[in-house]
Formats: structure tokens, sequence, C-alpha cells
């Protein structure tokens, strides 16, 4: 069953404020972090999460926090094979 609308943006604020505490919890806080606005106005997308801009020394910090744990870029990337082959 496809979700609405609705359910759509509650299911991106909550891969947001999950994304947020991951971030929090390696240190990084990425200032900009929110939900795309032409998304969520937009009736042919679904809501996407925004990352942001962030200044050089977050990106060291993201950087760093990514590099740190394979097993986090393992889950990464296995979310993104995942998020790539959905159907839509």
């Amino acid at each position: 069953m496809e979700m609405t609308k609705r359910a759509q943006i509650r299911d991106a604020k909550a891969a947001r404020d999950e994304l947020g505490e991951a971030l929090a919890d390696a240190g990084v806080l990425l200032p900009s972090l929110g939900l795309d606005a032409v998304s969520l106005a937009s009736d042919h997308l679904s809501p996407l999460v925004d990352l942001g801009r962030c200044n050089p020394s977050t990106a060291r910090r993201l950087a760093a926090a990514l590099r740190h744990g394979s097993d986090l870029l393992a889950k990464v990337r296995e979310a993104n094979r995942q998020s790539v082959n959905r159907p839509r």
C-alpha cells in the first residue's frame, strides 16, 4: 500500500531525527539538517531529507566519523542500494 503524503512527511521527519541523533553521537552537527521544501510541496516527489550546508570543520568531522566506522559505511552503502532498488 502506498503511503499518503502526510505519512511520507512523518517518515522523512523521523529519518531526519534519526540521522541527527546518529550524527550527534559521532560529534557532528549539521546546522541545516532538515526537510527539502520543494519535495514537501511536490505532488510527484517523495519528501527528501536535506543535509544542508556546513563549514569545513564540520565536513571534516563528518568525514572522520564515516572513516572511523567501516560498519557504518557498510550500512550506509546497503541503505543506498536498497533506496536505489526500491520500487517507486
